[in-house]
């Protein structure tokens, strides 16, 4: 098969003037790159290269991008399945256990068993989906680790208002305090 110069050459389009001219240019070329290893900068290689490393770089950064939602998801979804396979019963009490949830007072009605657990830290409150429920503190544990900001309630984590100074505490000593003192 004739080479690209001949086939143009035969059919017209270029003379054999301009041929040999190309082909001398292109043998300099390489004869200088061997003799003295200069390289000579194409320019569209050079383009393309920097086009490639581009579009590598955009690639890694949407791939990031969906490993981060991808992992974000299962974060979601292994708080979801801790929930609903620890969620404990209210019970249908009279009790309302009142507690904060960003800086507003919520109060879920329990009865008294459940109201023990909590105070005594077994439980702890959790917000899931738009309402409470309640999941024993290991569980609690897990889902903080994963998202804190689910975690409402804990008697653990529970800050005093006020802390007594030692004399205020001694004036108090005289007096006894109940233990089953609802507010």
């Amino acid at each position: 098969m004739a080479s690209l110069q001949e086939q143009l050459l035969k059919a017209g389009l270029a003379n054999k003037k301009k041929a040999n001219q190309i082909s001398k240019e292109k043998h300099k070329v390489k004869k200088q790159q061997q003799h003295h290893k200069v390289e000579v900068v194409d320019e569209a290689k050079a383009l393309a290269d920097k086009a490639l490393a581009d579009k590598r770089q955009k690639d890694l950064a949407l791939n990031q991008q969906a490993k981060a939602k991808a992992f974000e998801k299962e974060v979601v979804a292994q708080i979801k399945q801790l929930i609903d396979v620890n969620k404990q019963p209210k019970g249908k009490g009279d009790i309302a256990c009142n507690f904060t949830d960003n800086g507003k007072i919520k109060h879920m009605y329990v009865n008294e068993k459940t109201q023990k657990h909590i105070s005594q830290g077994r439980l702890a409150i959790v917000k899931f989906q738009g309402g409470y429920q309640l999941v024993p503190m290991p569980v609690a544990d897990k889902i903080a680790q994963r998202d804190a900001s689910l975690v409402v309630y804990r008697v653990d984590q529970v800050e005093e208002v006020s802390k007594l100074s030692e004399e205020e505490q001694d004036w108090y000593a005289d007096y006894d305090i109940p233990d089953d003192l609802n507010w």
